[in-house]
């Protein structure tokens, strides 16, 4: 028979703490449970990275489109959010249409067709430019703007509302319902261009199918960033929010 000695077992002990402790790592500690995707969801962007947060978020949309006949169409809209009052934004939205009428009659296009119809569908930021033509010119661009501090730029717009205007098979058209924004030129039978922000998306799409055309969309968004401890307001919020997330607070460890 064998009879360990004290030396062995100390090796022993010190062998088997290492692997004691590789079984126990992945494991939760107490009082902690994990959060499941859909809550993740809901609480994500909720925070912002150095204690910043939106103070003033301000969006700015021009569409143009000048055809090969002369004829001008203009939509734009600049709308802006202010979160400095409290949990509720300040809303300002201003729009602006127009159209210049055409000096030569309008093209035959028969026979040529765009489908954009599966743009409705996509999450996300969204480009497109499809043309059924020849010497067309066509461009999508935006641009972020983010500043940290300064003065919140003012509004003396509407919280909603719309502005469209007709010209013979033309028309211009800016609105925004609270929770969706659009731009959006249009000729019978020559195509469409337009922007948009809603849920989940936010877009630009251009459909050309004469000759000769050029149309042009710009968006361009500006985030203005504030420090919570100068937002009493924006401070609460976050703290609420943070007394919502579950697996941390006083029941750790308990």
């Amino acid at each position: 028979m064998n009879i360990a000695t004290p030396g062995c077992i100390a090796l022993a002990l010190m062998l088997a703490i290492p692997a004691h402790a590789a079984e126990t790592d992945g494991k939760p500690g107490k009082g902690l449970q994990e959060i499941p995707d859909p809550e993740l969801n809901l609480m994500r962007g909720r925070y912002t990275v150095g204690g910043n947060a939106v103070a003033w978020f301000g969006v700015t949309m021009i569409s143009t489109w000048q055809t090969a006949t002369g004829q001008n169409l203009q939509g734009a809209m600049t709308l802006g959010m202010d979160f400095t009052q409290g949990s509720t934004p300040k809303v300002s939205f201003t729009p602006s249409v127009n159209i210049t009428a055409a000096n030569a009659p309008l093209p035959d296009t028969a026979g040529r067709s765009v489908d954009g119809s599966g743009l409705q569908n996509v999450a996300g930021l969204v480009q497109s430019v499809q043309v059924a033509g020849d010497d067309n010119r066509a461009s999508n661009a935006m641009h972020l703007n983010v500043r940290d501090g300064g003065p919140i730029p003012g509004g003396s717009g509407t919280s909603t509302g719309q502005s469209e205007m007709h010209q013979g098979n033309a028309s211009a058209q800016v609105s925004f319902d609270g929770s969706a924004a659009k731009v959006l030129l249009q000729i019978d039978g020559q195509g469409a261009v337009q922007q948009w922000m809603r849920s989940g998306s936010v877009g630009q799409s251009i459909q050309l199918m004469a000759d000769g055309q050029q149309a042009g969309n710009r968006l361009q968004i500006d985030l203005l960033r504030q420090s919570l401890v100068d937002n009493l307001p924006l401070a609460q919020n976050v703290a609420q929010a943070i007394t919502l997330t579950r697996g941390f607070g006083p029941g750790v460890g308990q």
